[in-house]
């Protein structure tokens, strides 16, 4: 099956029309189906309306309840997987205001328990200064002051004690000169104080270490329900399983070799140290 990314926000859609197909063909009502599948008449209804998004596991007891033949299965299987799958353009997001997507991140982290992040490149918003989060902003042509005002604002759930954050930075991410001198020594130095609250675990990956993979992006893992992954046009979310797993299990190999508590702390303070002898020899 060949598409373009933009396709995959229209997937929910046909696999919602294509099931609802399949019962109708196999001559059964919404409430017999639901008494095969043994959940309510209104969740069937709600996935052939596309008003929920079924999960793998779903649309494998939907088949099964309509006896759906080998060749639908496959079919409907692949359509399943990518609409689990949403690809998300900067260019959309830039137009419906950077503000909005910071409203969504807000409320996301607040219906999860545990979010992990693998920051491949550059410091994530929630550990970020004022100073660093307008600078990541800066490139884009639409304004940003609403999304700096809300990348700030989420910050305070690291203080939420019945959350988890598990953070693995590169070197090449906390040490990428995006401001200046001073400022990133102040960056560095609030890492390093965040890595010390009770519910935050910070994790480095000084260069030259040896991970079982080959890092290509940052993600970050919510819960064991949902995985966004940044690309330099936009991001990709996987809510299937299967893709989830991959992600855990790639997730767990970073942490393998990470560096965490004095280890990380002292890594921190060497690096913010030298930023600042930079600057002090420039001076």
């Amino acid at each position: 099956m060949t598409f373009e990314a933009e396709q995959l926000g229209q997937f929910p859609e046909e696999l919602a029309a294509t099931l609802k197909g399949l019962r109708k063909a196999a001559g059964l009502s919404g409430e017999r189906l639901a008494r095969r599948m043994n959940v309510s008449q209104s969740k069937v209804s709600r996935i052939e309306n596309a008003r929920v998004r079924p999960s793998i596991v779903d649309v494998e007891q939907y088949l099964r309840g309509v006896g759906a033949p080998p060749e639908a299965v496959e079919r409907v299987m692949s359509l399943a997987r990518l609409a689990n799958t949403e690809w998300r353009n900067l260019r959309n997001l830039r137009r419906t205001g950077l503000g909005s997507r910071q409203a969504e991140l807000k409320a996301l982290e607040s219906s999860s328990r545990h979010m992990r992040y693998f920051l491949l490149s550059l410091i994530t918003g929630l550990l970020a200064t004022p100073e660093y989060v307008r600078a990541s902003l800066a490139h884009s042509p639409a304004d940003t002051s609403k999304a700096v005002a809300g990348k700030l604002e989420r910050q305070q759930i690291l203080y939420d004690a019945s959350k988890r954050f598990t953070f693995i930075l590169t070197e090449q991410a906390v040490r990428f000169p995006l401001v200046g001198a001073h400022a990133m020594a102040v960056q560095i130095d609030q890492l390093a104080s965040l890595a010390q609250l009770p519910n935050v675990r910070m994790g480095i990956i000084p260069v030259g270490t040896r991970t079982p993979g080959l890092p290509l992006n940052t993600f970050t893992i919510y819960d064991d329900r949902m995985v966004t992954t940044e690309l330099t046009t936009g991001s990709i979310v996987f809510r299937d399983a299967r893709d989830i797993r991959a992600y855990l299990d790639e997730f767990a190999g970073y942490e393998e070799r990470a560096l965490f508590g004095d280890a990380a702390r002292e890594l921190l303070r060497v690096w913010a140290a030298a930023f600042r002898d930079g600057l002090q020899s420039i001076t």
